[in-house]
């Protein structure tokens, strides 16, 4: 996240209620905030769906279309990711082109996707070297409340699965990655943080797994730093918390 000022007093008190074992909305340090996924809610694309995490809210819309498939891989589909920070969901947004945050989220969303080959991108040639189908990831961070991160990779795999095109029915989806997201407090991790905590976090880590036992993708992020327990604490619990979201769409 882009660097912002933060009161003393404000670090301070986040820091104090932490080390005391509580959160500000009362959660155990490894629980998530209440998850709602909505499907096929935007018409125009050919999967959308709108993830909330708390009160974060973000959109993800599918576009399906036709390309010139990329050199080293002539015989498969392309893939593009893309992520907007929408003014209106935070004061520290802003318009224009996008910012490092967003890169970065759109990377992470996209790496998770990719490195667990949840798409068959063979399956989208129609004729090698000159001809196949595309694939657009389109992710808005609507409402910030913290950890838009996993409501982005959420909302953008579920889309995934229930996007579909007259021309060649459903898309050939097959793995569900789930990114799990920690940040370090003191010596205190903590799942899905939410806003006011992530204002005065240490450390970041999103760790991206599948159904098939694998890591798919890691991103780390802030100054502070992980040992090796607490990065094979946070892999342990990204497995649990991924298996259970699974269900959820």
């Amino acid at each position: 996240m882009t660097a912002t000022i933060i009161p003393q007093i404000e670090r301070d008190s986040v820091f104090k209620i932490v080390e005391a074992g509580e959160r500000l909305d009362g959660r155990k340090f490894d629980e998530y905030r209440p998850i709602t996924i909505e499907l096929g809610v935007y018409s125009r694309a050919e999967g959308s769906a709108r993830v909330k995490i708390g009160n974060t809210m973000v959109a993800c819309g599918v576009k399906l279309g036709e390309a010139v498939p990329y050199p080293d891989s002539p015989d498969e589909g392309t893939l593009t990711t893309t992520a907007e920070l929408v003014p209106m969901a935070a004061p520290t947004f802003q318009p224009g082109p996008p910012n490092e945050n967003a890169i970065e989220l759109a990377r992470v969303v996209d790496r998770g996707i990719r490195e667990a080959k949840t798409i068959d991108l063979k399956k989208l040639c129609i004729t090698p070297g000159e001809k196949v189908r595309s694939v657009f990831i389109d992710t808005y961070v609507l409402d910030h409340d913290g950890n838009y991160m996993d409501a982005a990779a959420l909302g953008a795999i579920a889309a995934l699965h229930h996007a579909t095109a007259p021309e060649f029915g459903k898309l050939p989806v097959s793995k569900r990655p789930i990114a799990n997201t920690f940040i370090k407090i003191g010596n205190n991790i903590l799942l899905d943080p939410s806003l006011e905590e992530e204002r005065v976090m240490d450390a970041r880590l999103t760790i991206t797994t599948d159904e098939d036992g694998n890591i798919v993708a890691n991103q780390k992020a802030a100054t502070g730093f992980w040992t090796k327990e607490e990065v094979m604490q946070c892999i342990d619990l990204a497995f649990k918390h991924g298996k259970e979201m699974r269900k959820l769409f």
